[in-house]
Protein backbone atom coordinates (compact mmCIF):
# COMPACT_ATOMS: atom_id res chain seq x y z
CA UNK A 1 0.00 0.00 0.00
CA UNK A 2 1.44 3.36 -0.61
CA UNK A 3 1.45 6.06 1.48
CA UNK A 4 -1.10 8.17 -0.62
CA UNK A 5 -3.50 5.38 -0.32
CA UNK A 6 -3.17 4.99 3.47
CA UNK A 7 -3.70 8.85 4.41
CA UNK A 8 -6.87 8.50 1.86
CA UNK A 9 -8.09 5.76 3.76
CA UNK A 10 -7.33 7.77 7.30
CA UNK A 11 -9.32 10.24 6.10
CA UNK A 12 -12.42 8.24 4.37
CA UNK A 13 -12.46 6.43 8.06
CA UNK A 14 -13.17 10.06 9.26
CA UNK A 15 -9.76 9.66 11.68
CA UNK A 16 -7.51 12.07 12.81
CA UNK A 17 -3.75 10.83 13.03
CA UNK A 18 -4.05 9.85 16.46
CA UNK A 19 -7.20 8.48 16.29
CA UNK A 20 -6.08 5.66 13.89
CA UNK A 21 -2.95 4.90 15.76
CA UNK A 22 -5.14 4.36 18.41
CA UNK A 23 -7.52 2.12 16.20
CA UNK A 24 -4.72 0.01 14.43
CA UNK A 25 -3.08 -0.38 17.57
CA UNK A 26 0.18 0.94 15.94
CA UNK A 27 2.61 4.43 17.15
CA UNK A 28 1.51 7.75 15.85
CA UNK A 29 5.17 7.95 14.42
CA UNK A 30 4.05 4.91 12.35
CA UNK A 31 1.14 6.59 10.70
CA UNK A 32 3.59 9.39 10.12
CA UNK A 33 6.01 7.46 8.44
CA UNK A 34 3.49 5.77 6.29
CA UNK A 35 1.86 8.83 5.55
CA UNK A 36 5.07 10.75 4.55
CA UNK A 37 6.12 7.44 2.63
CA UNK A 38 9.68 6.34 5.34
CA UNK A 39 8.00 3.27 5.78
CA UNK A 40 6.16 0.60 4.14
CA UNK A 41 2.64 0.43 5.28
CA UNK A 42 2.91 -3.34 6.65
CA UNK A 43 0.50 -6.34 6.09
CA UNK A 44 -1.41 -6.49 9.33
CA UNK A 45 -1.98 -2.76 8.84
CA UNK A 46 -3.42 -2.66 5.17
CA UNK A 47 -5.52 -5.90 6.17
CA UNK A 48 -6.80 -3.73 9.24
CA UNK A 49 -7.60 -1.25 7.44
CA UNK A 50 -8.78 -2.41 4.13
CA UNK A 51 -11.51 -4.61 6.44
CA UNK A 52 -12.60 -1.30 8.07
CA UNK A 53 -13.44 0.01 4.56
CA UNK A 54 -15.26 -3.17 3.86
CA UNK A 55 -17.26 -2.49 7.32
CA UNK A 56 -18.59 0.50 6.03
CA UNK A 57 -19.15 -0.27 2.57
CA UNK A 58 -21.88 -2.84 3.45
CA UNK A 59 -23.28 0.11 5.98
CA UNK A 60 -23.67 1.58 2.43
CA UNK A 61 -25.28 -1.10 0.99
CA UNK A 62 -22.69 -2.25 -1.63
CA UNK A 63 -22.68 -6.25 -0.98
CA UNK A 64 -20.64 -7.83 -3.12
CA UNK A 65 -21.16 -11.11 -5.44
CA UNK A 66 -19.70 -13.83 -3.92
CA UNK A 67 -16.17 -14.22 -6.14
CA UNK A 68 -16.88 -18.08 -6.59
CA UNK A 69 -19.70 -16.66 -8.77
CA UNK A 70 -17.60 -14.09 -10.26
CA UNK A 71 -14.87 -16.14 -11.21
CA UNK A 72 -17.36 -19.21 -11.94
CA UNK A 73 -15.14 -21.57 -9.93
CA UNK A 74 -15.68 -25.52 -10.46
CA UNK A 75 -16.37 -27.31 -8.03
CA UNK A 76 -13.27 -29.13 -7.42
CA UNK A 77 -11.32 -25.56 -7.66
CA UNK A 78 -14.05 -24.37 -4.33
CA UNK A 79 -13.09 -27.80 -2.30
CA UNK A 80 -9.40 -26.43 -2.08
CA UNK A 81 -10.55 -22.54 -1.43
CA UNK A 82 -10.60 -21.08 1.78
CA UNK A 83 -12.66 -18.19 1.05
CA UNK A 84 -15.34 -21.13 0.05
CA UNK A 85 -14.53 -22.92 3.19
CA UNK A 86 -15.07 -20.07 5.34
CA UNK A 87 -18.07 -19.20 3.21
CA UNK A 88 -15.94 -15.77 3.13
CA UNK A 89 -16.40 -14.85 -0.64
CA UNK A 90 -16.91 -11.36 -0.37
CA UNK A 91 -14.07 -11.14 1.88
CA UNK A 92 -11.65 -13.54 -0.53
CA UNK A 93 -9.29 -10.79 -0.62
CA UNK A 94 -8.67 -10.29 3.30
CA UNK A 95 -8.15 -14.33 3.24
CA UNK A 96 -4.51 -15.62 2.23
CA UNK A 97 -4.59 -18.78 0.54
CA UNK A 98 -7.48 -18.23 -1.62
CA UNK A 99 -7.05 -19.64 -5.19
CA UNK A 100 -6.65 -17.32 -8.36
CA UNK A 101 -5.83 -18.64 -11.82
CA UNK A 102 -5.55 -22.03 -10.09
CA UNK A 103 -2.98 -20.89 -7.69
CA UNK A 104 -2.77 -19.82 -3.74
CA UNK A 105 0.09 -17.05 -3.92
CA UNK A 106 3.00 -17.04 -1.89
CA UNK A 107 2.97 -13.57 -0.20
CA UNK A 108 0.52 -10.82 0.78
CA UNK A 109 1.79 -8.31 -1.96
CA UNK A 110 1.48 -11.06 -4.16
CA UNK A 111 -2.42 -11.57 -3.98
CA UNK A 112 -2.75 -8.01 -3.04
CA UNK A 113 -2.07 -7.31 -6.81
CA UNK A 114 -4.21 -10.07 -8.12
CA UNK A 115 -6.98 -8.60 -5.90
CA UNK A 116 -6.64 -5.52 -7.28
CA UNK A 117 -8.06 -5.96 -10.60
CA UNK A 118 -10.93 -8.42 -9.37
CA UNK A 119 -14.21 -7.25 -9.90
CA UNK A 120 -14.99 -8.61 -5.98
CA UNK A 121 -12.46 -6.09 -4.91
CA UNK A 122 -13.31 -3.50 -7.30
CA UNK A 123 -16.97 -3.48 -6.20
CA UNK A 124 -16.20 -3.12 -2.54
CA UNK A 125 -13.44 -0.27 -2.87
CA UNK A 126 -13.85 1.16 -6.00
CA UNK A 127 -10.31 0.63 -6.99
Amino acid sequence: MESDKFKDIRIKLNKTQKEIAQLLGISIKSVHSYEQGWRKVSHHVERQLLFLLFRIALRKGKQPDKCWDIQKCPEKKLKKCPAWEFNAGDLCWLINGTIHNDKAHNSWEEKMKVCKTCEVFKKIFGS
